[in-house]
């Protein structure tokens, strides 16, 4: 049952994509990037809890927005509406009397108003500035009443105005996180290298011209699964992993284990700077699915400041 269902409203979407005035939508677009004041979303029931999560979801990504209920509005919230504002009211039918009644308060105010509905000859169209119609075949729900189809077209709208105000305004990453503090999307883009990293005396350091057998100690005790080599000011020459001495061995036996390290390092190794996003170090590890990589030197100003292993950041839940 339930596929069959997710099929129908794939078939109702594809109607939506195919139907939509994409020149309307650029319209409204580009009124609300000029808006210099608040956008304002309002709506009556399911329609009025769509409105509530994209004011919510443009707020995140740097587009200042609120929700104004329609009932509150007509008991005073009205008074923060200003001519700078942009008002969009979210109706499938476009007949909800609550926003008929709203709406024109609203424009005596000076706000450009914006109906967002699914019928094209709705009473909401007619009495706002523009109009944009999502067009519905029918709700999903065997009855063709429970708002489904109707709600998902709304955030489908709602979400994709949001992103294309983030592009055009390129909202940076950092200002997302500012906005996320908390949670698991707030550790993703605020958990920074050297957060996760390993400093002082946990970083397995050695100089090219230890032989290999005095570096064990290092490589094992300090549990990174590699040496970082160094020279005497501490700037990074190259990098020695479990996989090179299994090379090492397998290649010269134990005659490996006399020779110095920088006839087995890696020079140049992928290296990450200590105030890099942690998640952006894991997709650099992860770049490469044939060469998995699972330390990288942190870095700065060309000198070792610590080690970054992937367990960390996976410990830390950024994936």
């Amino acid at each position: 049952m339930l596929p069959t269902i997710f099929q129908e409203m794939q078939g109702h979407l594809d109607h939506f994509f195919s139907a939509v005035d994409f020149a309307a939508i650029q319209t409204v677009f580009d009124r609300i990037q000029r808006c210099t004041g608040t956008v304002i979303l309002s709506g009556v029931g399911k329609s009025g809890h769509i409105a509530q999560k994209i004011a919510m979801t443009l707020v995140s990504t740097g587009t200042r927005a609120l929700f104004l209920s329609p009932s509150q509005a007509l008991h005073g919230d009205i008074g923060i509406v200003s001519p700078q504002d942009c008002f969009l009211g979210l109706s499938k039918s476009g007949a909800s009397q609550e926003l008929l009644d709203l709406l024109p308060h609203i424009q005596k105010r000076g706000a450009f108003t914006i109906a967002v509905v699914s019928d094209r000859f709705a009473p909401l169209a007619k009495i706002s500035d523009f109009s944009i119609h999502l067009p519905v075949r029918k709700e999903i729900c065997p009855h063709d009443l429970a708002p489904t189809t109707s709600t998902t077209v709304q955030l489908i709208f709602g979400d994709c105005l949001a992103v294309a105000l983030m592009r055009a305004k390129q909202f940076a990453v950092e200002e997302f996180a500012a906005n996320h503090p908390a949670g698991l999307l707030g550790r993703k883009i605020t958990l920074k290298v050297s957060d996760l990293m390993l400093q002082g005396d946990a970083i397995p350091l050695c100089y090219a011209r230890d032989p290999l057998i005095g570096v064990l100690h290092e490589l094992t005790a300090k549990r990174c699964g590699s040496v970082l080599i160094t020279d005497e000011k501490r700037s990074l020459i190259g990098i020695f992993t479990d996989g090179d001495l299994r090379r090492a061995i397998e290649a010269e036996g134990e005659r490996a284990l006399h020779k110095p390290m920088e006839q087995f390092m890696t020079r140049s190794p992928r290296i990450v700077a200590p105030d890099l996003l942690a998640l952006a170090a894991l997709r650099q590890m992860e770049e490469n699915p044939n060469r998995l990589v699972t330390v990288l030197p942190v870095l700065e100003r060309n000198n070792i400041v610590g080690i970054l292993r992937m367990h960390d950041i996976l410990q830390a839940g950024l994936r």
